[in-house]
Formats: structure tokens, sequence, C-alpha cells
């Protein structure tokens, strides 16, 4: 037999690792640099006056969604035992989505709006294409015990298509300031609860036995295939009732949600009973289910004291740390386990690396763990816990490059173009971020100074008014609401502090200032009311209008003359089954104690023949209900608030110091108001919280009638509260130009134009008909007239200026705004007699009714 010669030889460097493991080397390069990146965001933000928002974004759209992504399907192909994706698709998508989470932070960093949503569009495609590929996948496959996982991941992928749609429409910024704390807030949820936690939870029901090395327990799978649904369910509900205001259904619907996930990790602790975890990889996971469950129990908490609008705003500060304690860890844990093993090398290579990514565990566990809550503490002790976390999460994805560079050479692919593509255009966005102009002469070089100012909102004003800093300083806002109402400062460059609740603080990181900048407050109507400041540098010498696109418009409002020709058509029908407000006034109750509820509510009603509005209501009509009684009588209100904002009540009727009664009250308070009508009258109540105007003007006011001594009986008595008709949402642009040009788009009897022409008041021949009249504005008065008919009784403000047995007669009764009396009339044949506001404006635009006189 010849002899065989064999030579072994060393290699120079490992061998190409297999296809798989070739992908998931560069998949998770990718994560790993967005997660660095994030890191390097959340320690500079302060110092560079980044925003805060963006270390968030770089971790949930970069890292979170590059790893959801990449490991959903690599578990769906391997448990389901379906054929891989080819290098190249998956190459391609990486590209395109990491492509996208750049333009996305870079457009909505520099306020390009147009920018960000071409990033946004392609970051939604690519989600959109995987969980398409995921579902046909998992229906094509054969059922088996592990036949739910792509159940799982497919309404992951949905939800994070619905608050992908959600954080889409909130860059155009287009909706009012609840609106858009609502969507933020629903945003969120979906995001965090659907997008991260139903993929995590799907995925923990095969990899968390794994990576204890222990069997499935049994009915896991039971539980995977029908908690899925309740907690679906329950997130949409959640979202959906946060989205529009309701609630107790977004309130029920996390609740379902959290009591499905309790379910869910009913096998988990099974599983950890069974087989104790040990290792870096096992106690992180545990530790993230902690953070999961201590957010759940936050949130819920929230959602039941709190009203949708505020929701985002009291959990704001928390975010982080449920992000990093629940998402972050989460992915540490998995990644220390499942990184080893995708990069291969055998045993002793898989060994190896599991021990590099083990290195000082329990020291970066318990830092992290230990230090998140401390995250909260007043600085400088806030600031260096977030110092401990950061490092601890940097060490990790230091020790995870090292193992990737040491398992393999990486080379050029569609994947890493995507990856360095994102690093560039992330530096371009912190570019932007940092305020640098592309104009020459406004260029300014950072000084590296941070000026610090306190700013406080309340009273409809922002103090103070004026702030001024050397060009080039970073200027930061420590902003605090010292208001009975929720309010916030947004700068013209679009930082923003969250709607602060009174009593409030925030940090705004407005950046470097290179010129004249503007801030408002954005709740509905404030800055119309002059919640306002401005930013100047020193040696600022140019109007401020040549610095914005707010100048002289914008949320002031349009030129009045371009409002003055627009007019309701007041020719049509009110809709089928509309009713007016009720003007018969019932006789004062047999009691000197009247003990009153009103309920605050928002709605919708018919305001002029074919026309809905928005309102805000007491009672549930606009005007309120009336109240009634004599003088000496004492009134008990209990004012409920059932809106979304904060509300007060002013019963001019009463006289009291107005600090506690007229308080403005939140969104589920209440409060008592007691007071004595000791002065006879046709009175006035309104809402008083700041700005009155708009919340006058959108329906909150009433009339309370307190009889003269001597006051006469007779036939009929109807009360009449005039007030003015402003178009659009509550607070928007044009509504808040007209409060303020005094420009209605119309006038209204007991909140509807023209809705007593449509249902006229009745009354016979030579009766005595009493009409009392009172004045809500927000603006002007009324010159009430009866057409055909003329007082001899007028009583005005407290006095009696004409009586039957006088002499003369009269024509009209004058009244200012937020003025009232009565005037009584008999009509001397039957027939329809018009009333109106002689003011001919207001009686042609909508302050006109009719009297239905008929035979005894």
């Amino acid at each position: 037999m010849p002899a065989t010669f064999v030579r072994i030889e060393r290699p120079d460097r490992p061998p190409p690792l297999p296809r798989q493991v070739s992908w998931h080397a560069r998949a998770n390069a990718i994560a790993l640099v967005w997660a660095l990146l994030a890191v390097c965001a959340a320690a500079s933000a302060g110092p560079l006056g980044l925003p805060s928002w963006l270390p968030v974004h770089l971790f949930l759209l970069g890292t979170v969604t590059n790893a959801i992504i990449t490991w959903t399907e690599h578990f769906t192909v391997a448990l389901l035992r379906l054929p891989a994706t080819s290098d190249r698709h998956q190459g391609v998508r990486l590209a395109v989505l990491n492509t996208g989470v750049v333009v996305l932070v870079v457009g909505a960093t520099a306020a390009l709006t147009p920018f960000a949503v071409v990033g946004a569009v392609a970051l939604l495609g690519v989600v959109v294409v995987h969980t398409l590929a995921l579902a046909r996948a998992s229906r094509g496959a054969l059922a088996g015990r592990f036949a739910h996982i792509g159940a799982w991941y497919t309404a992951a992928g949905a939800s994070f298509v619905l608050g992908a749609a959600l954080g889409t429409m909130m860059l155009f910024d287009a909706a009012g300031p609840e609106v858009q704390q609502r969507s933020l807030a629903a945003h969120v949820h979906l995001n965090l609860w659907g997008w991260v936690g139903l993929a995590v939870i799907g995925s923990l029901f095969t990899l968390w036995p794994t990576i204890l090395r222990t069997r499935i327990v049994e009915g896991a799978g039971m539980v995977a295939r029908r908690a899925l649904v309740p907690v679906l369910v329950g997130l949409v509900a959640g979202a959906v009732g946060l989205a529009t205001g309701m609630r107790w259904v977004a309130l029920a619907g996390i609740v379902v949600y959290a009591a499905g996930v309790l379910v869910c990790l009913v096998p988990l602790v099974r599983t950890g009973l069974r087989k104790r975890p040990t290792g870096a990889a096992a106690w992180s996971v545990a530790a993230s289910l902690v953070w999961l469950l201590a957010a759940l129990v936050v949130d819920v908490h929230t959602l039941a004291v709190h009203a949708p609008h505020e929701v985002h705003a009291v959990l704001q500060p928390l975010l982080p740390l449920f992000l990093v304690g629940f998402t972050g860890q989460v992915l540490l844990g998995s990644l220390t386990y499942l990184l080893p093993v995708v990069l291969g090398g055998g045993p002793r290579a898989v060994k190896a690396n599991t021990a590099l990514l083990g290195r000082g565990w329990p020291v970066r566990l318990a830092t992290l763990n230990l230090g998140l809550p401390l995250t909260l503490a007043p600085d400088p002790w806030g600031t260096a816990a977030w110092a401990l976390v950061l490092a601890s999460a940097a060490t990790f994805v230091l020790l995870a490059a090292v193992a990737v560079l040491r398992a393999w050479e990486v080379t050029a692919s569609p994947g890493l173009v995507g990856t360095g593509l994102g690093a560039a255009l992330t530096a371009l966005a912190l570019v932007f971020a940092l305020g640098v102009p592309t104009d020459e002469e406004s260029a300014v070089t950072p000084t590296g100074r941070t000026s610090t100012v306190d700013v406080a909102l309340g009273d409809m004003v922002v103090e103070p008014g004026t702030v001024t800093v050397d060009p080039g300083d970073a200027l930061v806002l420590e902003v605090t609401n010292e208001d009975a109402q929720p309010h916030d400062l947004r700068m013209e460059n679009g930082t923003r502090t969250p709607v602060l609740a009174p009593g409030e603080s925030a940090t705004l990181e407005v950046g470097v200032v290179d010129g004249p900048l503007r801030g408002w407050c954005s709740v509905m109507g404030h800055r119309a009311s002059g919640m306002e400041m401005t930013v100047t540098t020193t040696g600022d010498d140019l109007p401020l209008a040549e610095h914005g696109e707010d100048a002289g418009h914008g949320e002031h409002g349009t030129d009045s003359a371009g409002l003055t020709g627009e007019r309701l058509d007041l020719s049509g029908e009110f809709t089928r089954g509309w009713e007016p407000v009720d003007a018969e006034l019932d006789p004062a109750p047999d009691t000197d104690e009247h003990e009153v509820e009103i309920r605050v509510s928002e709605s919708e009603q018919e305001v002029a023949p074919g026309v809905r509005r928005p309102v805000w209501t007491f009672g549930d009509t606009a005007p309120g209900p009336v109240l009634r009684g004599r003088v000496g009588d004492v009134f008990d209100v209990t004012l409920i608030n059932d809106g979304t904002i904060g509300h007060s009540i002013d019963f001019h009727a009463g006289s009291l110091a107005p600090d506690e009664p007229m308080r403005t009250i939140a969104p589920g308070e209440e409060l008592t108001y007691r007071f004595t009508a000791d002065k006879a009258g046709a009175w006035l109540y309104h809402c008083s919280t700041a700005p009155m105007s708009h919340h006058l003007a959108n329906g909150m006011y009433g009339a309370v009638i307190i009889d003269p001594p001597d006051l006469a009986e007779v036939d009929r008595e109807y009360v009449l509260v005039q007030g003015e008709l402003y178009p659009g949402e509550p607070g928007d642009a044009e509504q808040t130009a007209r409060i303020h040009a005094g420009l209605p788009q119309g006038w209204m009897f007991n909140g509807a134009a023209m809705g007593y022409d449509h249902a006229p008041l009745a009354a016979r021949v030579d009766e005595r008909v009493r009409v009392w009249v009172v004045t809500a504005g927000p603006v002007g008065g009324t010159s009430f007239h009866v057409v055909g008919s003329r007082f001899d009784t007028v009583y005005k403000e407290g006095a009696y200026l004409l009586r039957p047995e006088d002499d003369g007669g009269s024509q009209t009764l004058d009244l200012g705004t937020a003025q009232g009396g009565f005037v009584e009339t008999t009509f001397p044949e039957a027939g329809h007699y018009p009333f109106v506001d002689h003011d001919l404006r207001h009686a042609e635009g909508g302050a006109h009714g009719h009297f239905e006189v008929e035979e005894p």
C-alpha cells in the first residue's frame, strides 16, 4: 500500500463562518452600533443640548427594531422548520430599515418634516413586509407546539404599524395639544407593549427554557395560544381609549392586557422554579420581567387617576427607566445567550464568547438595576446614577463588539452599508440638533458654555418674558408650572417640555442659541392669551419676525381683514331630531337651600341649521342649567369635571373670595361652591379658567335668576341667554383670532343660531309674558327687541326702569356683556312676533327667533 502524506496546518485566521452565522454576525453588529450611538447620545444630551427623545429613539428604532426583525425571523424559521430567507433579501431589508431610521431621526431632529416622513414610511414599509412574510410563512407551516410563535410576531408587527402611523401623523403637529398628547400616549403604548412586549413574550415561551437549559413546562403551549387574543384585544382597546380620550376604555384595555401578561408569565415562573437561573443571560432576563411587572402596575395606576391627555406627561419621566429596565435588559440577556451560539466556532469558541460576555455580570447587573431607580433623584445624584447605568450598558456593547470581531472579520454587504450610512447620517442629525445653521451670516461657533434659566408658567404669562444669552451658548430652561392648570413650553426650534400638571417641573434643553427664538405655551388658546417668551442673543438688533415663520401669524391667527366676510348659512333646516334648549322658566322652588350638581362635559351640538360644532358644557347643554331662587337663598353647588382639561365656575350672583371656589379643577376632580344670593337680578355664571374668553366662546356659561321681592305673577316666563358662535375647534388658530378680533361667525339665543325660528316660543293673546335676558358674550352685549310689541316693564341689573303703571314704554332692553334683566309685554292679536338683537348684524347672524301667539 503506498504511503499517504498528510500535512496539518494552522490557518492564519478562522475559516469562513456558515451562511446563517455570517448573517447574524452582521445583523447583531448593526444592533450594537445603534446601542452604542444611543448610549453616546444619552451621555452627551445635556452637555451638547441634544433633544431628550433622541437616545430613546436611537435605542428603540435602531437597536430594538433591528433585533426584533432579525430574531423574530430566526425563531420563526428555526422553530417552524421553514427555509431561510436569502442573504441578499435580508441585506437589502436591513439596509432600507436602517436608512429609514436615520432619515427619520435626522428629519425629526432638524424639524424637517418631509424628510422625517420619508424615513418613517421606509421604516414602516420594512416592518409591514416583514410582518406579512412571517404571517404567510406561519400559515404555511405545519401545526405543532411552536405554531403560536408566528401569531405573536404578527401581532407585534401590526402593533408597530399602528404605533408608527400615529407617530407619523404627529410629525405634522396639526392637531390641538390635547389630541397630540393623547396620540403620543397611544403611540408609546402600541410600541412598548405591542411591538416590544408581544415580540418578547412570544419569544420567551421557548427562549427562557432554552437559556435555563431545561424543557418547556407542560401547558406552556396552550397558554401561548390562548393568551394572545385577550392580550391583543386589551392593547388595542387601551390604545383606542387613549387616542380618543375615553379614559375608562383605556384603563379597562390595559388592565386586560396586564392580566394576559400575568397569565403568560405563569409558565415562565414555573420553569424558573424547576431550574433556578444562573449566569448573566438568565438573571438579566429575570430582572427584565420584574421591570415589566413594575411598568404595568405604574401604567394601570396612571390610567386610573389621570385623563388620557395627561398620561404621557406623567409617564414620560419613567419611560427611560422601563425602556432600559425591561427592553434593554431582556435584549442584553437574550444576546448574552444567543450571540455566542450564532457566532459559532465550535464548543470552545462558544464557551469563550459566553465567558467574555459574562465578565463582571453580577456587578453590571446590580449597577444597572440599583442605579435605575436612583436616576429619579435630584441632581447631581440622578445624573451620577445615569452615568453608572450607561456605563453598565456600554460595557456590554463593547464586550459584544469584541466577540463579533473576534469571531469573524466583517466584510462589506448591504447590511453593512446600512450600518455605515446609519452612523454617518446620525452624526449629521446631531449636527442639526446642535442648531448649526446653513446660512453663513448666522453661523456661530459653540462656546461650550451653558446658560441655565428658571422659567415660571402661570397667570397666562411666561416669566421671564425675555431671556438673553451670548451667541453660541447652550440654553437650558428649568420650567415650572406655577398655575392651577396644565401648561407646556415649546420653542421655535422644535424642543418642548411635556404638558406639565400644576406644580410639575421639567428641564428644557433648547440647544445652542445663534439668534432670536420664540417660545410659547401650546395648550389651547394660551399662546394667544399672552403665554409667550423670547430668547435673544447679546447684540441682537433684528426684529424677531425675521427669525421665525410664526412672525405675526402662526398660532396668533389670521389677519382679521380676512375674517370679516365669512358668515354662516342660516337658510337651511336643523337636523331631524334636533331639539332646542327649553326656554320656559319654572317658578323658584319652595326652598331656601338649593343643592345642585353640575357636571362639565365635552360634546358636539348643532349650533345652527345643519352646523355641528364641538362645545364645552355645564350639564350637557350650552348654555348650562338655569338656577332660580329668592333673595337670601343659599346655593350649594357641586362642580364635577368630566372633561379632558381643567375647568372652573364663577357665579356672579354670589359674593365671596374666589381663591378656592373658583379654582380650576383637573379632569376627574370636583369642588363645592357655596354662595348666598343676597341680591336680586339676572346673573351670569361661567367658567373662569384662563383664557376665559375661549371657555365662554365654546359654551361654558349659564344664568341664575334671583327674583326681586315684589316680583309680580305673569302667565308665562322665558329665559334667553345670548351667546356668540366662533368657528373651528376649541382654541385653534382661526377661533383664537376671531375671539381676539371680536368677530363671531354668528350669534345665538340659548346655544343655537335661529333656533327659535324653527321652534317658536308659545304665547296667547293678552297673556302677560316675561322674558329674562342674560348676555354671555364673551365680547358683545345685546339690544333685545320684540318686533310688533312694546315693553311696559323693564328690569335691568337689579332695578326697575319701567313699570306697568308708568306712562312711558320701552322698545329695547340694552345689556352690556355679562349683564341681565327682564322685560314684560302682552300681545294684542294672534300672529308671529320676531324677537331679535336689534344690532341687526347680530339678528341677521342668528340672534333671531319668534313668538307664536294664538288666540286664547
